[in-house]
């Protein structure tokens, strides 16, 4: 019985890399490091990828004029490539009125259904052209609405690496994946997702992270993986309920 239970909660506990913030203006020097770590211990990594960057801060890194090709050499090495929003310029604020209560100003709420639809069409086009598959999203500053999601289903764009809960869970006719904290923490159990900004980051940052990678090697999970915990039982949908709840009841203060 033991033996059951702990082979159960080592086959449902896991963490996916999520990498914020990919433009052709970014932190190059700490990206490649990331990737060496990355090769070093056959991590596939999820990208967040800007397809239009308009973001003043990353604009004020160096370019890599080869960003494109470069997305096709990680997709070679089975890493997911995510859209992240458009431009990552933030133009409404939501008032903690977004759907995960999370605040601040957004780049898709608040907006009109035709207008998202429109930003997310104009970044999948891109990818389209650079030839490279896009099944996935995340917002920036985890701010949706019910239009985000209407215009995501539209662009046949079904996975959200973002939400609420300790297991991957469908909702809105959409899965999501969900992402926790502001670090990289390693639950007990449950399948989550980083968040991780390695443009802000300096050498004591990465080291945190190559660390905490190390430490965690055996638990951490590709996008593919991930799809495979997505359920909707009655165990996954109290705990997602709880940590829903409670985390949105903080978000409100």
């Amino acid at each position: 019985m033991l033996y059951s239970i702990k082979k159960y909660i080592s086959e449902n506990t896991g963490i996916l890399i999520r990498l914020d913030d990919i433009a052709e203006n970014m932190n190059w020097s700490l990206m490649k490091k990331c990737e060496l770590l990355f090769d070093k211990h056959n991590i596939k990594p999820l990208l967040g990828v800007i397809s239009n960057n308009k973001d003043p801060k990353l604009l004020s890194y160096e370019r890599n004029d080869n960003f494109w090709e470069q997305l096709r050499s990680w997709k070679k090495k089975n890493w997911e490539i995510a859209m992240h929003g458009y431009t990552h310029i933030y133009d409404s604020e939501t008032n903690k009125e977004d759907f995960f209560n999370y605040g601040g100003e957004s780049e898709f709420f608040g907006h009109t259904y035709d207008e998202q639809f429109s930003r997310i069409k104009k970044s999948l086009k891109k990818f389209k052209e650079e030839n490279i598959e896009i099944r996935s999203f995340f917002a920036p500053n985890h701010t949706y609405d019910k239009n985000t999601f209407s215009a995501l289903k539209a662009n046949k764009i079904y996975n959200i690496i973002d939400g609420y809960g300790l297991m991957p869970f469908e909702k809105e006719k959409l899965n999501f994946f969900p992402q926790l904290f502001y670090k990289e923490i390693m639950l007990p159990f449950g399948i989550q997702s980083t968040q991780v900004h390695l443009n802000y980051w300096n050498e004591k940052d990465f080291l945190k992270f190559e660390n905490f990678i190390i430490k965690n090697r055996s638990k951490i999970i590709s996008f593919e993986h991930a799809l495979k915990k997505i359920n909707n039982n009655i165990f996954y949908k109290s705990l997602n309920w709880t940590v829903e709840k409670t985390l949105k009841l903080i978000r409100k203060f």
